[in-house]
C-alpha cells in the first residue's frame, strides 16, 4: 500500500524467502561459501544452522538458482519427527516413484538412481530444510544412505539446514558416528548493528529506491529491537513504512520507529495481556 508513496516498485520487506533480496553480509557470505565449498569438494554431509528468521531458507533458494547443471538436487522441506519413512520423502523430492514400495525396494531403487546419475556424470545433492525436526533414527538412516558409493566416488551429498537445536542434536553421543561425517558446517549468527542499516538500504535499493529512507538513528533502534534477526527487521520495517505512509512522512525517523514499537507492545495481537 505504501510502495508508490515511497518510490518503490514492490514491497522491500516481505518475509517470504526471496533470493532476489538476499543481502550478503559477512556471516551470510561465509555460510554460502561453506555451502559451495562442501558441494565442490564432494563433502558427504554439510550442516548450516541459524536462528529462526536468519535467512537460511533464502540462502537455499539462492543456491538452487545457481547450482551447477551437473548436479541433481532434491529438497525436503516439510520435516517432522513423526515421518514414518524419510526415504519416501527423499524419493518424492527427487521426482522418483515411491508409492507401494517396501523399504528394501525403496533403498534398491534409490541406489540404482545414484549409480545411474553417476554414470551420466552427475552428482546428487539432497537438501533437508528444518532438519532439527527429524529424529535421531532418521539421522541414522541418512548416514546409511551416505554409504552408497562407487569406489572412491561420493554418489550422494546431504546438506542439513536447521535451527540451533540441530547443532545440539548432532552433538549427542548417539549421533557421534553421524557428526564425524560432517565435513563442512557453519552457524549463522544475527546481524551486527552496523550491518542492519546496510541490510535495510540493500532491500530498498532492490525494490527501486536508491535514496536513504530510514535515518541512522531509526536503523540503530530497529537493530536493537530485532536483535539483528532479518525476519524481525522486515516485520518492523514493513510496519514502520505503513505508519509513515498513513502519517504522510517522507522519511522514517527514530520517533516513528518508537511509535510503532510502543503500539506493537500495547496493541499488538501477540502482546502480553494485562
Amino acid at each position: 500500500m505504501y510502495e508508490t508513496f515511497y518510490g518503490l516498485k514492490e514491497n522491500p520487506f516481505t518475509i517470504q524467502p526471496d533470493p532476489d533480496f538476499l543481502y550478503f553480509g559477512r556471516r551470510h557470505t561465509y555460510a554460502y561459501a561453506m555451502m559451495e565449498y562442501g558441494i565442490k569438494n564432494k563433502a558427504g554431509f554439510i550442516v548450516v544452522s541459524g536462528e529462526i528468521g536468519c535467512g537460511k531458507t533464502t540462502l537455499i533458494r539462492h543456491l538452487l538458482n545457481n547450482v551447477a547443471p551437473d548436479m541433481t538436487v532434491g529438497l525436503v522441506y516439510n520435516t517432522h519427527r513423526e515421518i514414518p519413512n524419510l526415504l519416501e520423502w527423499i524419493m518424492l523430492a527427487l521426482g522418483l516413484p515411491y508409492e507401494g514400495k517396501s523399504t528394501v525396494a525403496l533403498y534398491d531403487a534409490f541406489q540404482h538412481f545414484l549409480i545411474e546419475q553417476h554414470g551420466l556424470g552427475k552428482g546428487v545433492l539432497l537438501i533437508i530444510d528444518e532438519a532439527q525436526n527429524i529424529s535421531p533414527a532418521a539421522m541414522e538412516s541418512l548416514r546409511m544412505l551416505s554409504n552408497i558409493n562407487a569406489d572412491k566416488n561420493q554418489l550422494l551429498q546431504i546438506m542439513l539446514v536447521g535451527q540451533p537445536q540441530l547443532k545440539k542434536m548432532l552433538m549427542q553421543s548417539d549421533l557421534l558416528q553421524f557428526s564425524q561425517r560432517v565435513e563442512a558446517d557453519f552457524h549463522i549468527k544475527p546481524f551486527e548493528a552496523e550491518d542492519v542499516q546496510n541490510y535495510i538500504q540493500h532491500r530498498l535499493t532492490i525494490a527501486g529506491r536508491e535514496d536513504p529512507l530510514f535515518s541512522p538513528e531509526a536503523c540503530a533502534r530497529i537493530a536493537g529491537v530485532s536483535q539483528g534477526i532479518p525476519r524481525r527487521i522486515n516485520i518492523l520495517c514493513n510496519m514502520t513504512l505503513a505508519y509513515g505512509f498513513s502519517a504522510g512522512a517522507k522519511s522514517i525517523d527514530l520517533g516513528l520507529v518508537d511509535e510503532v514499537i510502543n503500539d506493537k507492545v500495547e496493541y499488538g495481537a501477540l502482546s502480553n495481556p494485562e
